[in-house]
């Protein structure tokens, strides 16, 4: 797998650059594309397979204009770039909505997300954390990627009012319905998994919803269903989709996120130790992670009225694809990007998103992801790659569908 350039001055001639085929994410983030982009064409135009044309920005500054200032770039036309055009839950769920709808769905469900929600939990999350972890404690030869994947439950599952049992299965439905074909999440042809994955997500949210309308629970479906925007409730349908938007967004990142940070650990042991003998940097240790693994590719919007980007003119109507990943690994921003730095500070990275469509579950994923180092620390002496890592097949999600990694535990007590 390719995190980074394999040498800190890759480039690549522009004529061969396309950030739309996810084949060429199968061997890691497209690092050389960007740094090339960022450098000879900041502002670049390019069609995907229908056709139908985008921008894509990847310097840090105009990544964060595209983001954060939602009246000029809209999100309800769709976000990602499979759905170049149109996304039919568009106005619809909370990630593509513009204001005031989506502070009307924001506000009260974010009640229930926020960094004091998620403090007054810890003590439970930590609970869930220690007993998913314990199978590393043992030592030996395990498969992180496949381990860490229900990790966002352990955090929010409940709070998003999903029952245990569909924990263990809601991994593989979530990244089967945003890398659907890749092989570790295919069943069938793309559209069959695509179908699949669906039809089990919206089936568990239709019953859940139909629950709670009889029996509401402190969770975000309850939450939803208060929810009114123009004097209406939203329609059950509606209720449905913001689930899925919800759990889609929490699983399909925080464990990616999660082993790629344990993977740069095992790359550098030398910073695994730094860490050990100062545990009280494992949320700087998190920031990087986030910075480093930045698990959501790029955001899309489209421009509500005619715009100049870094002296490029682009119309009203026309899609920008804002590359996130790009964006945390610009020069301008970043001394030394290319290079995993637990210290780094200050680091204001973007994997978590920017303005009024800042990650809901940014709280609790900075808080799974502290606990779970904070488990590790006292008891895991080096983390070891023991096989072939293999990367997500997706140009949206910059995740690892393999992740072996032979774990030599402290055996001294010591915890250092």
């Amino acid at each position: 797998m390719r995190i980074t350039p394999t040498l800190a001055d890759d480039r690549v001639p522009l004529d061969t650059i396309d950030l739309f085929d996810p084949a060429r994410y199968a061997a890691g983030s497209q690092h050389a594309a960007w740094r090339t982009l960022r450098e000879q064409a900041p502002v670049w135009r390019q069609a995907g397979p229908d056709g139908r044309p985008f921008w894509s920005v990847t310097r840090y500054d105009d990544v964060l204009r595209v983001i954060k200032d939602h009246r000029t770039f809209s999100s309800e036309h769709g976000t990602i770039l499979a759905v170049l055009g149109g996304d039919p839950a568009g106005g619809r769920t909370i990630n593509l909505m513009d204001p005031p709808r989506h502070g009307a769905v924001r506000v009260p469900t974010m009640t229930l997300l926020s960094t004091g929600a998620m403090l007054r939990r810890e003590h439970v999350i930590r609970a869930r954390v220690r007993a998913m972890v314990q199978p590393l404690l043992a030592g030996g030869e395990l498969d992180l990627a496949r381990l860490l994947l229900p990790l966002p439950l352990l955090a929010v599952g409940d709070i998003i009012g999903i029952p245990t049992e569909y924990w263990q299965d809601i991994p593989r439905w979530t990244m089967a319905g945003v890398a659907p074909a890749d092989p570790a999440f295919a069943d069938g042809t793309v559209e069959e998994t695509l179908q699949s994955a669906h039809h089990e997500l919206f089936a568990m949210f239709h019953a859940l919803v139909r629950e709670r309308r009889v029996r509401p629970q402190p969770d975000v479906i309850t939450s939803l269903l208060g929810v009114q925007i123009d004097g209406a409730r939203l329609r059950t349908e509606d209720v449905v989709l913001n689930c899925y938007s919800f759990v889609m967004g929490a699983n399909t990142t925080t464990p990616h996120v999660a082993s790629q940070l344990l993977l740069a650990f095992a790359e550098r042991p030398d910073l695994w130790r730094e860490l050990r003998a100062a545990p009280e940097l494992a949320d700087d240790a998190v920031e990087e992670g986030l910075r480093w693994s930045t698990p959501t590719n790029h955001l899309v919007r489209r421009t509500n009225k005619a715009v100049t980007i870094a002296g490029t003119d682009i119309d009203e109507g026309e899609l920008i694809c804002a590359w996130v990943a790009s964006a945390n690994r610009d020069e301008s921003r970043f001394a030394d990007p290319y290079r995993f730095d637990p210290r780094r500070a200050p680091n204001p990275h973007l994997a978590l998103g920017n303005g009024i469509h800042f990650c809901n579950g940014g709280p609790a994923a900075r808080l799974v992801l502290r606990i779970l180092l904070e488990e590790l620390l006292p008891h895991v002496a080096e983390f070891e790659v023991s096989g072939d890592v293999r990367h997500l097949r997706s140009n949206f999600i910059n995740g690892l569908t393999s992740l072996p990694l032979r774990v030599h535990p402290d055996r001294t007590g010591s915890g250092r």
